[in-house]
């Protein structure tokens, strides 16, 4: 009776919380968010007009994360000429992303989340208090391009950049 009890315990628990699962073709789940500099972005302002990254990352200032972000930043001549904005999203206070941009003099805007809102909207797990590392590639419809949950930060903003060429040439 009391292995029952526990497997009807844990059928409930398991079906109240589903994960989202994003894919390709899905609305991109709209949100409003503080950016480093304390202004608020939305991701509708930037429906029809532009593409939209929006990555995910553990922790600022970390080896991997860093190596990412500074990809990022070293390739946003290429993002504004493909029309496209990059987000970096993590749990971190916007303490620790002023001090990442200041400190590796990053262009674009990190995203506060540390309620965990965008990354709950979007599926990405977490491990303890770091996002797992994924990216949407969001399109000027709105709608999610491409999802990336393997992702390789020295080579990540290289694949994004011809995947956004891909992108563009369609549309």
């Amino acid at each position: 009776m009391i292995p029952l009890l526990i497997t009807l315990i844990n059928m409930t628990i398991s079906t109240d919380v589903q994960p989202v699962v994003l894919t390709p073709g899905d609305a991109a789940p709209d949100f409003t968010a503080q950016v480093t500099d304390g202004s608020h972005v939305a991701l509708h302002d930037y429906k029809g007009k532009s593409n939209v990254v929006l990555y995910f990352y553990p922790e600022d200032m970390t080896g991997g994360c860093t190596i990412e972000a500074c990809n990022f930043r070293d390739d946003q001549s290429q993002y504004k000429t493909a029309n496209t904005v990059v987000f970096g999203v993590s749990m971190d206070p916007i303490e620790m992303h002023k001090q990442f941009t200041e400190k590796d003099k990053l262009n674009f805007p990190l995203l506060v989340d540390t309620d965990r809102k965008i990354i709950d909207a979007y599926g990405v797990p977490v491990d303890g208090h770091h996002a797992k590392r994924w990216t949407f590639l969001i399109g000027k419809d709105g709608k999610i391009a491409k999802v990336y949950q393997k992702v390789d930060a020295r080579l990540h903003s290289e694949e994004l950049l011809k995947d956004i060429s891909e992108l563009n040439a369609k549309h």
